[in-house]
């Protein structure tokens, strides 16, 4: 209770007004909007009730209880948000410091015991097991739930539930499986693959990188804005649970030697103070990936002030880069790029009085008063405390910790160094220099020609008839922008993008729409390509066709003029490239399975259109390749082969992206759905092919076909969010 009794009616009032405010209402779905239940309960006992109604096979119990187990949980976060916020709004002061400290602290505890207590059980207050947090950490919940939706023969929301879970599980196979038998389900639509969790601020940022590498800047920009405000909010509602949430006290803690009430209140405000400071690598952590990105905050400030410059909002980027300068005061690129805004807007006294982001100012003042706090306990108090930053100045760590402190750093700049100098290795498994069993295939330049590892180019895989046909194939059949939603554009405004699988060419067949002879000669180069492959590179294991997309970009007309950007940025097939610390994240939305990358040439009469190999760096060029019909390059698809596309700048260019994989499971289930079709259909067309290829002289023999801007210091990592992410 409040200590000065002139405060005590005031604050009995308060409370009664947050009553109404903070009262959560939680609505029967499908039922009255006006009907409110009772208190919430515990997630946890709703969760282990549907699990328990899952095992005995109770299907729609267990679809409700483990509804309304993550249901619940959300609620009571907005509850405590809300009661946190309302609280904070009530508190009053005192005279002398302690006792206001120790009054504001009391009246804050009643407050939230009392707003809580409206909205929540008391069952429902009490802190979770270690494992129920882990296990709605990993959304397993929804592990149950889509075999609960799927006995219920609710599809779609077992689809949903399936890659909702498998977001945060990429490695789990059996989901993987399921995934893909529910895109086969009649019903199912791509559009059901939604991620009930989705974390809006890596929407955000992936759509920036995706902006970027377009160099549509202002789309970039504005997209950047949002991702730091997203971020700065999600770091907030993480900071706020950890100070509604349940807290052991230090003795629960296994904490020793504190005894007196000083001493366990310390305990307690630094083990809330090193929560706060870990939101930052909770909200910085992908879903499914174990490690944090480091300097998340501040490589959105460094992404956006230059967006900004480029899209030419100068004010917004001085701006901007002010506010990166407050986690980095001292960095020379940027002090650099300042001076130049300063140019760029004439140099006048408004320029200079441009002061950093207001939330972000706020953001680093409360981190370091923090830290400072943390670092005091950690040198008198025998505190453990990981620092989650790599901006936090030199001074806020105290003298007699410094020491320690700069040798951990140095440490690790040694193992960035280290890393810059290891030479790469190819660890796929793959081996290049084996023998190409296809008589008039010739091996035109390899790894050394190629300045890399696990590499070739074989010219002679089809004939000029071959190229004309599936040539032919494209122009009649494939899609505006197949493979990412039927967007004309995925990677440039500059190109148009048309797409068509062996599954769309089959169907098309059988309704007569393009010749069925072409269509098995698509799914034949695919083998022709397998075979050659798997004996150049002597793969151990089997080799599985992963997918096969036929893809021609053709330049848009009159948006070719001063044209900077690519028709495919920099990228690796298995892994997210992060070229700015040359590392590579095996880990959606990455094709993972990927083990050998492919890209078979159907023309050459358009212009650009070059694949080109890079340094981890992506910007390094290694070796270039130009296309041409019959052409094959072949390579390993990890990180020792980034690799981009040229602009096409004139004309349209075809080709047959392939990629396979060692692993059965992830063999193209969409090829084998085609097969299937044919044999249902009897072996007339194969018989046909047979016919026509002894009148050519054997298809499989091949021929020759014919023989001023800021300082760029991105710590963002590109990420690749298309389903088929061509060559």
């Amino acid at each position: 209770m409040a200590l000065r009794s002139e405060h005590f009616t005031v604050y009995v009032a308060l409370c009664f007004l947050l009553v109404a405010l903070c009262t959560v209402t939680v609505r029967a779905s499908g039922g009255s909007g006006s009907k409110v239940l009772s208190l919430l309960q515990p997630y946890d006992f709703l969760y282990y009730s549907g699990v328990r109604a899952y095992y005995g096979g109770e299907w729609a119990k267990a679809a409700e209880l483990l509804e309304k187990s993550i249901q619940t949980k959300e609620a009571l976060l907005r509850a405590r948000r809300q009661c946190h916020d309302d609280c904070v709004a009530s508190g009053t002061k005192g005279s002398m410091w302690d006792l206001w400290a120790l009054d504001w602290i009391q009246q804050k505890a009643e407050c939230l015991r009392f707003c809580i207590g409206r909205s929540v059980a008391p069952t429902g207050q009490l802190p979770v097991s270690s494992d129920i947090e882990y296990e709605f950490n990993t959304r397993n919940p929804y592990n149950f739930l889509q075999v609960t939706y799927y006995k219920l023969e609710k599809l779609k929301k077992a689809a949903s539930a399936a890659h909702t879970y498998f977001v945060a599980n990429p490695s789990h196979l059996e989901m993987r499986n399921n995934i893909e038998k529910y895109r086969r389900m009649e019903g199912v639509t791509e559009d059901d693959f939604q991620d009930r969790e989705t974390e809006k601020h890596w929407v955000l940022y992936d759509a920036a990188m995706q902006h970027e590498a377009s160099s549509d800047w202002l789309q970039a920009a504005e997209k950047w804005r949002a991702c730091v405000n997203e971020t700065l909010w999600r770091i907030d509602e993480c900071r706020v649970q950890c100070e509604v949430s349940p807290q052991l006290l230090p003795e629960d803690r296994g904490v020793d030697g504190v005894d007196g009430a000083f001493e366990k209140a310390a305990a307690l405000s630094l083990s809330l103070l090193s929560c706060r400071q870990s939101c930052v690598t909770q909200v910085a952590t992908r879903p499914g990936r174990i490690s944090a990105q480091e300097d998340f905050l501040p490589t959105q400030l460094e992404h956006l002030h230059i967006a900004q410059f480029k899209s030419g909002d100068v004010s917004g980027a001085l701006q901007t880069l002010r506010s990166f300068l407050l986690f980095y005061p001292n960095d020379r690129d940027s002090l650099d790029n300042l001076q130049l805004y300063y140019a760029t807007l004439g140099g006048d006294a408004e320029s200079h009085g441009i002061h950093p982001a207001q939330e972000i100012a706020k953001y680093v003042n409360q981190s370091l008063q923090e830290k400072s706090l943390l670092y005091f306990g950690v040198e008198n108090l025998n505190f453990t405390f990981t620092d989650p930053d790599l901006w936090t100045p030199e001074d806020v760590v105290p003298e007699s910790l410094r020491k320690n402190w700069r040798a951990e750093k140095q440490v690790i700049n040694e193992k960035i160094k280290e890393g810059d100098q290891i030479e790469e290795v190819d660890d796929s498994g793959f081996y290049a220099g084996g023998s190409v069993p296809q008589v008039g295939v010739t091996i035109t330049m390899d790894d050394d020609a190629l300045n890399g590892t696990n590499r070739v180019v074989l010219d002679g895989v089809m004939t000029e008839k071959e190229c004309d046909k599936i040539l032919q194939l494209a122009t009649v059949a494939a899609s505006l922008g197949d493979g990412y939603r039927g967007r004309r554009s995925p990677h440039t405004p500059h190109e148009t993008f048309e797409g068509l699988t062996i599954l769309r060419a089959v169907k098309l067949s059988q309704e007569g729409l393009v010749d069925q002879s072409d269509t098995r000669l698509l799914h034949e180069l695919g083998e022709r390509v397998r075979t050659l492959l798997h004996s150049y590179f002597r793969s151990p294991s089997g080799l599985f066709i992963s997918f096969t997309h036929l893809v021609c970009r053709s330049a848009a007309t009159g948006e070719q003029e001063g044209r900077m950007d690519l028709s495919h940025p920099v990228h690796v097939d298995n892994c997210l490239l992060e070229p700015e610390t040359k590392q590579c994240w095996r880990e959606p939305p990455a094709f993972i399975h990927r083990d050998l990358s492919a890209i078979l040439y159907l023309n050459d009469n358009f212009d650009g259109g070059e694949l080109f190999f890079t340094e981890r760096d992506a910007k390094t060029v290694t070796a270039r390749v130009k296309p041409s019909c019959g052409r094959l390059v072949g390579f390993s698809s990890g990180p020792v082969n980034p690799h981009g596309v040229t602009a096409v700048t004139r004309g349209r260019r075809c080709a047959l992206a392939l990629w396979f994989t060692k692993e059965k499971l992830y063999r193209d289930m969409e090829r084998e759905e085609a097969e299937a079709m044919w044999a249902a259909d009897g072996q007339s067309a194969l018989k046909k092919d047979e016919e026509e290829e002894e009148k050519e002289g054997g298809a499989t023999v091949g021929r020759n076909a014919r023989s001023h801007a800021p300082k760029e210091r991105s710590r963002g990592r590109n990420a690749v969010t298309g389903r088929k992410d061509e060559l």
